[in-house]
């Protein structure tokens, strides 16, 4: 009996997956867990498999497809089996949301049209669909004349704007440009990262404070593992294992910043789930490092090198991107001085490590080159005030200054 194959759901976050590569084409032959196709999520890449032996009667999307979960995406059955009652019908479903506003276009309130809006001056009236559609597919709605009631701007006018947005990009495709030129589609994952990243500085009062610190004792100690015999199996660990450590042991002093803000409320937690960012070859991916509040120095750094190996590799799970409380990243070790990170939302605060260059510090009635390290952290002014993030910066420089290895905690 033929059966339809349905776009897995990885996770509860997870709406929709890319298609990357059909491994196999309608007609052809497939054994029960035969992997059919790869597809990718915002957190890795998988294959779905085909849940018993048969025959690929049916494919319905392609490559570069990205599809929502749970959707039909093939039907696998015998040769010559009737599918009509398993393929999709097309249909077009329309919100209540949608539909209630496109039936006040439709029929505006008299009212309406005889009173000017109450807002203020530079405000725009805008429905809050139209709004979150305009956000998804990044358009300036602030120069838009609105359809709706009073002006008011609706869904239907964003996406009038984005036709004629993409009108445009076709005329200039015929202009010459200097050189050849290569289009690139924004899917997958990059897809998802510049939706996060717009999200992230919409959505979001960040601000972020900048600071250097003394790096004198975490190089001496970085040299110490390197040379000595007195802990050489902690050679490996370097000066972004020894910061994931100091953060993950300041973090359950500063609550607030070890906190989720969801609109109208703040979870702040108990356990330390710490983030941190890799360049992968997928692009940016943020590992977890779970309960790290709880792991000695060289067990950070294992974690850490282990989940970084997977992020290169591309062998990460779902679960070991997801549930951070906490993210760091570093771009020191680029020759970053400084930067401001974005944060990961819904994460309240997210620190970002720079590199450690000589500074002229006096000291003894002389000036030193001294080697410090710059941090810059970027908070949620929504969840934090300024006054406790720059109290959880200054404790972390004290916490880095005065670094010894008789401070750390061994497995």
């Amino acid at each position: 009996m033929a059966i339809p194959i349905l776009m897995p759901k990885q996770g509860q976050s997870v709406e929709s997956c890319l298609i990357i590569k059909w491994n196999k084409k309608v007609g052809d032959k497939v054994k029960a867990e035969e992997p059919i196709c790869e597809v990718e999520t915002d957190k890795a890449v998988f294959e779905v498999e085909a849940p018993e032996a048969g025959t690929i009667l049916k494919i319905f999307y392609k490559e570069g497809d990205d599809v929502p979960v749970l959707n039909i995406i093939a039907i696998i059955g015998q040769p010559g089996e009737k599918i009509d009652h398993l393929i999709p019908q097309k249909t077009v479903s329309v919100s209540k949301e949608e539909y209630v506003e496109n039936q006040k276009a439709l029929t505006p309130d008299e009212s309406l049209k005889k009173t000017k809006p109450s807002f203020g001056t530079g405000l725009i009236v805008i429905s809050p669909l139209a709004r979150r559609f305009a956000e998804k597919k990044g358009i300036d709605f602030s120069q838009l004349i609105g359809s709706g009631p009073g002006g008011r701007i609706i869904k239907k006018d964003i996406e009038k704007a984005l036709l004629q947005d993409e009108q445009t990009s076709i005329i200039n495709k015929g202009k010459k440009f200097p050189g050849p030129i290569k289009e690139i589609k924004v899917v997958g994952i990059r897809k998802i990262i510049a939706e996060r990243m717009l999200t992230s500085l919409q959505s979001t009062a960040q601000l972020t404070l900048n600071t250097s610190v003394d790096a004198s004792n975490l190089l001496a100690c970085r040299e110490s593992l390197k040379s000595g015999s007195r802990m050489k199996r902690l050679h490996k660990i370097n000066i972004n294992d020894f910061l994931l450590y100091l953060v993950a042991n300041i973090l359950p002093k500063f609550k607030k910043m070890n906190a989720h803000f969801l609109k109208d409320k703040i979870l702040e937690f108990k356990q330390i789930h710490l983030g941190f960012a890799v360049d992968s070859p997928r692009g940016l991916m943020v590992p977890i490092i779970h309960n790290a509040h709880l792991l000695s120095l060289e067990e950070i750094s294992q974690e850490a090198r282990r989940l970084n190996t997977a992020c290169q590799e591309e062998t990460i799970l779902p679960d070991e991107l997801n549930g951070g409380t906490f993210t760091v990243t570093n771009l020191g070790t680029m020759g970053i001085e400084t930067f401001t990170p974005i944060l990961n939302i819904p994460q309240v605060a997210i620190l970002g490590i720079g590199s450690i260059s000589l500074k002229p510090i006096m000291k003894e009635d002389k000036i030193q080159f001294i080697p410090h390290m710059s941090l810059s952290f970027t908070f949620d002014h929504r969840a934090v005030d300024g006054a406790p993030a720059a109290k959880f910066l200054q404790e972390l420089n004290k916490l880095i200054a005065n670094f010894n290895l008789t401070d750390i905690k061994l497995p």
